[in-house]
């Protein structure tokens, strides 16, 4: 990553210094109602300072009612999206319901008309079994009587051999009467000749009666048959009759819940019809107030820019507040660090491009990302000698570190400079060192060319914690060029 430097502020190493409070040209100044002047001037800038630190609370509010507003936003695009694809969604569902509920209206008529041929043919099938199982009773009937037939052909039969015995014995009879008995051989010849045939007659009658008791019997047998399966088939065909009204009733019921979901979705789809312009509306308010917001964010942006001015204005001209003792030593530590850097450049131990050297090296698989320069080695050598000690200047002190023109911070105070690990809001708050803080107070400090800055700004310590703090920063001038500043960061 490589940030553009601005060019070295014209001058030399440094700016005038802090004027002290009986320098010439003060208000009141060595005449009457100096001292009432002077205590006018230091209530100025403590009520610079408690400004600056209520308006940085504004701005920090305000920046988050941004971030919110832009979630919003972000939120309610999401939800204008998604209720457009449900809107797509329901009318598609909508045109499928209409075909189902039109299918299962066509499929209800079709099954209405198969129970009705249903119930036809069950009647029909009900009489089919009734015939058949009167078949079968009339079979029985006729098998009786031709039992009985049988039985009476047999006695025929008897007679009829009787009548041939008689016949014989007769003939014999009027062949011993000689001339007297011949006409009566004549009627026993006819009688026997009767006899004969109806013997013959019985025995058709009988062949004629088996052979029909025989297609009586396998008429029961398979009227039998069918009868079983008639009636398994009646009481199958009660079972489906059964099944399929409870079917219609079924479509019935599936075709009246298709209607209602069918309305419904009417219902929803009008409800959702209007909901994008509520949402629209929504989002063009959330718009408006988002743009209000980021205005009075700049607003805000500037009264901080004021209130600074203020306590640099205020103690420049002899305004004593609560910061004096940073002030002056966190000018006196940056003069250190330009002077070990120009030893540095003085004995060889860089040079001055790579002392000003802008091309940050990403740290392979740091988060929050880490970087290195080609003067990160020599600040981690020189500077903590220089920065520990000011956090045993007062208990306040949270840390002193120096970033370039650019915010990078190479080498932080110890307790910063952990070793990251896998959990970036630990890193956040603990891996500090090498990192590039780029926002508004890092900037400032960075480029202030001032003989120092001021400034009240919300500490980032991950996880959403922020802590107000002063940060207080001196430029370092290298042999005439602006390198950076030193930033001295304390709790009010």
């Amino acid at each position: 990553m490589t940030l553009v430097t601005d060019l070295p502020p014209p001058g030399s190493r440094g700016a005038p210094p802090v004027l002290p409070p009986d320098a010439p040209g003060l208000p009141g100044a060595g005449g009457p109602g100096a001292a009432q002047d002077l205590e006018h001037l230091n209530r100025l800038a403590r009520a610079a300072t408690k400004m600056g630190r209520a308006i940085v609370e504004i701005a920090g509010h305000l920046n988050a009612l941004e971030e919110q507003s832009k979630d919003q936003a972000t939120a309610l695009a999401q939800l204008r999206d998604g209720a457009g694809r449900v809107v797509q969604s329901n009318a598609s569902a909508m045109d499928t319901l209409g075909k189902v509920s039109g299918a299962i209206s066509q499929m209800l008529e079709t099954l209405t008309a198969t129970g009705q041929q249903m119930r036809e043919a069950t009647e029909t099938a009900e009489e089919v079994i009734t015939w058949v199982l009167t078949l079968d009773e009339r079979s029985r009937g006729v098998q009786v009587t031709l039992d009985a037939v049988e039985k009476d052909n047999e006695q025929i039969a008897a007679i009829a051999a009787q009548v041939n015995m008689l016949a014989i014995n007769a003939k014999i009879e009027a062949a011993r009467a000689g001339e007297a008995g011949k006409g009566f051989a004549v009627v026993a010849d006819a009688i026997n000749e009767l006899s004969r045939h109806t013997g013959n007659a019985a025995k058709d009658i009988a062949g004629n009666v088996s052979t029909l008791t025989g297609w009586i019997g396998q008429l029961q047998e398979e009227s039998g048959a069918f009868a079983l399966k008639a009636t398994e088939m009646r009481s199958a065909g009660k079972d489906t009759s059964r099944q399929l009204d409870e079917t219609v009733e079924t479509a019935r019921a599936v075709n009246e819940r298709t209607r209602l979901i069918a309305g419904d979705a009417t219902t929803a789809g009008e409800a959702l019809q209007g909901f994008a312009p509520r949402i629209a509306r929504i989002t063009e308010s959330i718009a408006t107030g988002a743009q209000g917001v980021a205005a009075a964010h700049q607003h805000v942006e500037s009264l901080i820019e004021t209130s600074e001015q203020l306590v640099q204005d205020s103690v420049a001209i002899g305004g004593i507040t609560d910061d004096r003792l940073f002030i002056e030593d966190v000018q006196a530590r940056a003069a250190r660090v330009a002077e070990a850097f120009e030893a540095a450049l003085a004995h060889g131990r860089i040079t001055l491009d790579q002392l000003f050297d802008r091309s940050y090296a990403e740290v392979r698989g740091s988060n929050p990302p880490q970087f290195t320069t080609r003067f990160t080695t020599l600040t981690d050598a020189l500077l903590p000698e220089i920065q520990e000690p000011a956090l045993k200047l007062d208990s306040r002190v949270v840390f002193c570190a120096a970033v370039d023109r650019n915010g990078y911070l190479p080498t932080h105070n110890r307790q910063f400079s952990q070793m990251q690990g896998a959990d970036p809001v630990w890193n956040t708050a603990n891996c500090r060192n090498r990192r590039i803080f780029d926002d508004r107070v890092g900037l400032k400090a960075g480029r202030n060319t001032e003989p120092f800055l001021l400034q009240v700004y919300r500490r980032d310590m991950g996880g959403g914690r922020y802590i107000t703090m002063k940060d207080l920063s001196a430029p370092i001038v290298v042999q005439g060029r602006h390198w950076g500043g030193l930033r001295l960061a304390y709790r009010f």
